[in-house]
């Protein structure tokens, strides 16, 4: 491993850390979709850290999985920030109350490992590797996800947590509810989608100006 390859394969190993011990205190399964994503963050970057050290490259592999991961993840945080916890501040509950592993559990699946993965994607190479037809292919994950968990409701009812987040429950107000829940993640997915691509060319711009400012320089 040389100087070059140091900064980002320590990073990237942290990102590692930062999903294993979300998914390690956490008492939730594989049927959230928050542990899935960070199964898959988790996955890739031990796969991307092995690569870096047989290659001696700071270059993740498979660029375009790594975009899609990154779609996850992000989705995992703003999800759960913004709809399951309601913008509350996650950091109180991680110095007091009876369930502090829990809400450490919380801190690195859904802001951690989130925040991290985004910082890789934008300052870490390789760059410019997404394209704008890799988005219907990203979001065939989480919206297969809704629909699987739809169908395993219907047909096994007696399945332990049938509805893992709120809107995809339709014992209150109906399928048609339902519907509309995921009509509107669905166009926020995509947004998201095309910021993940966007954030791939703008950091191609900060790596490029500091080499630029010093050939004017």
């Amino acid at each position: 491993m040389t100087v070059r390859t140091r900064p980002a394969l320590w990073w990237r190993c942290a990102i590692v850390l930062s999903a294993f011990l979300g998914i390690f205190l956490s008492n939730s399964s594989l049927v959230y979709f928050t542990i899935q994503s960070n199964v898959i963050v988790l996955g890739y970057f031990l796969a991307a850290a092995y690569w870096m050290l047989k290659r001696d490259t700071v270059d993740a592999p498979a660029p375009r999985l790594r975009g899609a991961a990154v779609l996850y993840i992000t989705i995992t945080g703003i999800v759960a920030h913004v709809l399951l916890n309601h913008g509350e501040n996650p950091l109180p509950g991680l110095v007091s109350g009876p369930d502090r592993l829990q809400h450490w559990s919380s801190f690195f699946l859904h802001y951690t490992t989130p925040l991290m993965v985004l910082a890789d994607w934008l300052l870490l190479s390789p760059r410019n590797a997404s394209r704008w037809r890799d988005l219907p292919l990203w979001l065939s994950f989480p919206l297969g996800y809704a629909f699987l968990t739809e169908g395993r409701a219907v047909l096994f009812p007696d399945f332990p947590v049938r509805y893992p987040y709120f809107f995809l429950d339709p014992t209150e107000h109906g399928y048609g509810w339902v519907g509309l829940q995921m009509l509107q993640l669905t166009v926020e997915f995509v947004v998201l989608g095309a910021l993940v691509i966007g954030l791939d060319r703008l950091g191609t711009k900060l790596r490029r100006t500091p080499a630029g400012a010093g050939a004017q320089a």
